[in-house]
């Protein structure tokens, strides 16, 4: 139970945000949900006065939906039984008169709910607004008023319209907003209340604490059984059910469920289920919430699988699965001069980045990460799980993107201009690095998974993961220009990574005499050679890049096609051409470096990738761009001694 006792830490210490609503990218509304409340999408808002009279109603905005209600243990994980929430909820609920437009309902709904209200309007812990809203729900008018307000619709006979049709379109004109913000029939509408009091500002119930408070009160004179909490270590009130909605507020899968109760009763291990675990309600209920609040703070969701990391005592962290380009707080120092005299410049920004999140202060706070999926819709799991200090997965961090790191060029700011940094990809490039721009999600997300232990545990890269990477880099045919330019790039972090303990660089290394590498050198000088020859009109591949994905599979017999191909050009241009001149003399160079036994069919690996790049990047880089970047290699040298 240590990630519960976790996040009912992150609750405690984050009490200030409860019932504050905040708004994320797509402009949905999230907030940290008071005890014995949960969220649910509104698509209804009634408008009441404070003698429970009807004012007003309107359709939810789906960017404002997101309402905190009141909750049971037994209606926050209802699924088809028929238990309605204290204060807001469905049509069948809270109308009296749903069945004169709708029909016949399995059960009484709206009396279960109606009983339950008039229990809370009794009790010592009453609210007036909420005593506003019962005394209009006895009425049993609600769905002729919202009939009448044209916020439902109704046919001629009286009943609900299951759905909007081009005929009542014809007939009645542009489809209604209900119908708009809706997934099913508007039989199906959630409704929330306001009531607006003289003198009182707050009319919105879900935004009103004191109504949430007077809920909470009232609910906790209902718990009585108390059990020994396996977080806290202290007899409190016991939970019997616990949260759903967890992802989402249309998710019914749970953390923690015992419903096996008769056949093999628990496996035939416990008597029932507190034998296993025992949870108080209030443990129960923050470690849930602040779950579901990290989640739509700061998680991201693929596929159904939640990726989480958060800070028990701060919150904001580097994202694990980002790369190198978002840790740096000014774009502007992203876009320096490539090559091996930038490499101390990006990981001294590196350094700097990560010394943002470092506080004296802070030396208590843990880090813990956490990965959620359901294999059903009724279960989740925890598939991934680390807690460890914060400094430690500032160090691990750190250290990824320092050494699984690259040259890339794939990047744009904020004028839409492609930028050069080097550092680590993100997790999420790294999965169509390997398998393709088209990889499913449930590709994705598995990936992200297991490239987990390699980033924040320091354990090696899956070894099929790099050898995909490889393989599609070889095959640049198969891809558009700048797709291959990334994957590419992508793929040297990983191999630069696997092979950490040589310490790549980007910069060429004219004394590596590794038989990869050098292959690796003479296919990009090919390369350039060629290209310079076609000039910039002529748009086709050259033979090295054609012949790519065979030379790494062959070297030797594939070199002897490309260099034959590469003749006609050589002899047409001759020595008059500088560049053309040069690549002739330093292919002649390089081949000299390969012994004779090495000149083989032997396939390459993922090294001649590093080769390849770094000669080309040194062919394209201009003498005037070397010289700045060797003057400031050697300031950054000065600085540091």
């Amino acid at each position: 139970m240590t990630w519960l006792g976790n996040l009912y830490k992150t609750y405690e210490n984050n009490s200030r945000f409860i019932g504050q609503f905040e708004k994320k990218k797509n402009d949905r509304e999230y907030a940290l949900i008071p005890v014995s409340h949960t969220t649910q999408s509104a698509h209804i808002e009634v408008n009441l006065d404070g003698q429970g009279n009807f004012v007003s109603a309107k359709v939810v905005d789906k960017s404002e939906a997101n309402t905190i209600i009141p909750c049971t243990e037994a209606s926050a994980s209802r699924t088809s039984a028929p238990v309605p929430y204290p204060l807001f909820d469905k049509l069948v609920y809270v109308a009296g008169d749903f069945t004169s437009y709708y029909g016949k309902v399995k059960g009484n709904p709206h009396a279960d709910y109606m009983e339950q209200l008039g229990s809370w309007c009794e009790s010592p812990a009453a609210h007036p607004k909420v005593k506003s809203v019962y005394a209009y729900l006895a009425k049993g008018t609600l769905m002729g008023d919202l009939i009448r307000e044209k916020v439902l619709w109704a046919d001629e006979r009286g009943r609900l319209i299951d759905k909007w049709t081009p005929a009542l379109e014809q007939k009645y004109g542009e489809k209604p907003d209900i119908f708009k913000v809706m997934a099913s029939d508007q039989s199906a509408a959630f409704v929330r209340f306001s009531v607006q009091v003289p003198g009182e500002a707050e009319a919105r119930l879900w935004r009103d604490s004191s109504v949430q408070q007077s809920f909470i009160h009232f609910y906790e004179m209902k718990l009585k059984e108390k059990d020994l909490c396996y977080v806290t270590g202290e007899y409190l009130p016991y939970a019997g059910k616990h949260a759903s909605r967890i992802r989402n507020s249309a998710d019914k899968s749970k953390l923690i469920s015992a419903n096996d109760t008769s056949g093999f009763t628990f496996r035939g291990r416990f008597r029932n289920s507190r034998d296993a675990a025992a949870v108080s309600y209030e443990v129960s209920q923050k470690g849930h919430n602040a779950l579901k609040w990290l989640i739509d703070r700061q998680g991201f969701t693929i596929d159904g699988k939640v990726f989480l990391v958060w800070g028990t005592e701060s919150l904001d962290l580097p994202d694990p699965f980002g790369d190198t380009f978002t840790l740096y707080r000014d774009e502007d120092e992203a876009e320096q001069v490539s090559g091996d005299a930038t490499h101390r410049e990006y990981a001294g920004q590196i350094r700097r980045a990560f010394g943002g999140y470092r506080y004296d202060d802070d030396y208590r706070s843990d880090v813990i990460i956490m990965v959620l999926d359901a294999a059903t819709p009724g279960r989740l799991s925890i598939m991934y799980y680390l807690e460890l200090n914060k400094q430690l997965f500032l160090d691990r961090l750190q250290n990824w993107h320092e050494t699984c790191c690259w040259q890339h060029r794939y990047r744009k700011n904020e004028e839409k201009r492609f930028v050069s940094f080097i550092g680590a990809p993100a997790t999420r490039d790294i999965a169509f690095a390997a398998y393709g721009p088209r990889a499913s999600d449930k590709i994705v997300k598995n990936l992200m998974e297991r490239m987990l232990p390699s980033i924040v545990d320091g354990r090696k890269i899956p070894l099929d993961i790099v050898r995909s990477a490889i393989s599609r880099a070889s095959n640049p045919v198969g891809m558009d220009d700048l797709e291959w330019e990334k994957t590419l790039s992508i793929t040297c972090a990983l191999v630069n990574k696997t092979y950490e303990k040589e310490d790549y660089q980007v910069s060429l290394d004219v004394h590596n005499s590794d038989r990869d590498y050098l292959f690796g050198r003479m296919l990009a000088i090919a390369d350039v050679l060629e290209r310079k020859a076609l000039g910039k009109e002529e748009k086709r591949a050259t033979n090295a890049i054609r012949y790519m994905n065979a030379f790494a599979q062959h070297p030797a017999r594939t070199w002897s096609i490309i260099q034959s191909n590469l003749q006609p050009y050589q002899a047409k241009m001759g020595t008059m051409d500088g560049i053309i001149n040069y690549c002739n003399r330093l292919l002649n160079e390089v081949g000299a470096k390969l012994k004779p036994e090495d000149f083989s069919d032997r396939s390459l690996s993922g090294l001649y990738l590093l080769g390849f790049y770094s000669q080309r990047n040194d062919l394209y880089t201009s003498k005037k761009d070397k010289e700045v970047a060797e003057n400031e290699n050697e300031n950054t040298q000065q600085g540091e001694m």
